[in-house]
């Protein structure tokens, strides 16, 4: 079984974030959205667009999103299969948060690391 296949997204808390996003929109170029954040489309070796994007989203610093995780960050991980993996982490004692998601965006699971981190597993809609 295949278990991450790619980072789908990677987001974290700012003490003023509409300060921090003017700066990367300002200095890096990042086309910041009015959501806060921006999907990178992937490309090829000669830089055609492919399917995939990779999220990037600043938050304010009330954000309970992360929780039960105190770390200002979470990285999303793509998988193939999210009930396999989830069941799998189980399986070896992983800490995996029960609540699961399944929206038009894919599913969604969560784990905690051993470090308390929250990582969200994310299985992208099929064709994406």
């Amino acid at each position: 079984m295949k278990r991450v296949t790619g980072i789908g997204g990677i987001f974290f808390t700012a003490k003023d974030p509409v300060a921090l996003r003017a700066w990367y929109k300002t200095h890096l170029g990042i086309d910041v959205q009015a959501w806060g954040g921006t999907a990178f489309t992937w490309a090829d070796e000669a830089g055609n667009a492919t399917k995939g994007t990779t999220v990037w989203s600043i938050a304010g610093p009330d954000n309970s999103c992360f929780a039960p995780s105190t770390a200002p960050f979470m990285v999303n991980y793509r998988v193939e299969d999210l009930a396999t993996l989830l069941s799998a982490l189980r399986e070896e004692g992983c800490n995996v948060l029960e609540k699961t998601d399944d929206s038009e965006y894919g599913k969604f699971g969560w784990v905690i690391d051993p470090e308390g981190n929250k990582v969200e597993l994310w299985q992208p809609p099929a064709g994406q």
